[in-house]
């Protein structure tokens, strides 16, 4: 079996940042416990062509709600008409763990506007940097996050069973 790797990569926020462009009909809104189900599947549909996977719900949601990073505040979520779409859900640490946006919004801006929110509000909590890990051929992905100006500091490999 071939070794997997992924990037850390960063977004020095002393630089300029763009606010965020939603798309029309989208709102943000921040993650609340009664909405658990709702992330926990968008998620899950947004792994199920690889790069990660989502525990089963209850597991998840204790596991996320107690993580003593977890501020509901840092956990962003894109909505439009007919549910969400997106979600970045960001640790405390200036550290974004997941960021996930639905297939049927793919290719609209959702990824690249939850992306910018999240700079500007680790910026207002005065965070020098955010940081997040991308798998090596995660092509979309890693384009999204170079374009909205993160930089590769280095090469990881991902530990089996991972």
């Amino acid at each position: 079996m071939s070794e997997i790797h992924c990037l850390l990569l960063r977004r020095d926020l002393t630089r300029t940042l763009a606010v965020a462009q939603w798309p029309p009909g989208v709102t943000l809104l921040h993650y609340q416990p009664e909405l658990a189900a709702q992330v926990h599947q968008l998620m899950h549909l947004g792994y199920q062509d690889g790069g990660g996977s989502v525990p089963p719900l209850e597991r998840w949601r204790q596991s996320f709600e107690s993580d003593a990073e977890y501020d509901p505040q840092l956990c962003l979520l894109a909505r439009d008409a007919s549910g969400l779409i997106g979600v970045a859900q960001c640790w405390t640490s200036a550290y974004i763990k997941d960021l996930v946006v639905h297939p049927r919004a793919r290719g609209q801006g959702v990824g690249r506007a939850l992306l910018e929110q999240a700079f500007v509000m680790f910026a207002e909590r005065r965070e020098g940097f955010v940081d997040l890990r991308v798998l090596e051929d995660n092509q979309r992905a890693r384009r999204l996050y170079e374009n909205a100006g993160m930089q590769i500091l280095r090469r990881e490999r991902v530990p089996q069973g991972s």
